[in-house]
């Protein structure tokens, strides 16, 4: 993994979600981003998740898995879809805002995970630490590291990621798929 990320490199991250969430759910013109005046860090290519919640639930998550533009435009475009455009959610609605944190995750480059068996791939799985991708196909799905809190069981975990991606909950058991995975550095308001 790289560097961490410095206090005020998180800060500012976090600022720019806030204010791109605030000014599309507004429906106003997003404030401008100078990317040339942020830390070299901010604009590197970066993947990272934005995960909203309200009131302790989750109320928008949305993200990239591997990096496709500067980690500052990146943080930006996924607090504004994850308010918007998160399928499992109504947008969110200007009322909502002050009750809306922000929690960004920012992803290492994903690494295949080698397996042989479903047990090979319970054993290779990091409880809290990875994030896990699974593949099948044109379908794929995803869960962060912080998943493993309120799912600490690594078949149930799959289970519920097949789910997630479409399929039969016990499909990792009965096919080989195409895992990858990652860790996060996650920081939130």
């Amino acid at each position: 993994m790289n560097e961490p990320l410095s206090p005020q490199e998180r800060a500012v991250l976090l600022k720019i979600a806030r204010q791109a969430m605030e000014s599309a759910v507004r429906g106003e013109r997003l404030p401008a981003l100078a990317l040339d005046e942020l830390s070299p860090r901010l604009r590197q290519p970066g993947a990272a998740f934005v995960t909203l919640t309200r009131r302790g639930q989750l109320r928008g998550c949305i993200g990239a898995l591997e990096p496709q533009q500067p980690l500052a435009l990146d943080v930006r475009d996924h607090a504004i879809a994850a308010a918007l455009q998160d399928y499992r959610f109504p947008p969110v609605q200007p009322h909502e805002l002050n009750d809306i944190q922000i929690e960004i995750s920012v992803l290492t480059l994903p690494q295949e995970l080698e397996y042989e068996t479903p047990q090979d791939l319970l054993r290779a799985l990091r409880p809290g630490v990875d994030g896990v991708t699974l593949m099948d196909g044109w379908r794929r799905a995803t869960f962060l590291p912080q998943v493993w809190e309120k799912l600490p069981d690594a078949a149930v975990f799959l289970d519920h990621l097949c789910e997630k991606m479409g399929a039969a909950p016990d499909l990792w058991r009965t096919k080989k798929l195409r895992v990858q995975t990652y860790q996060v550095e996650e920081f939130h308001e």
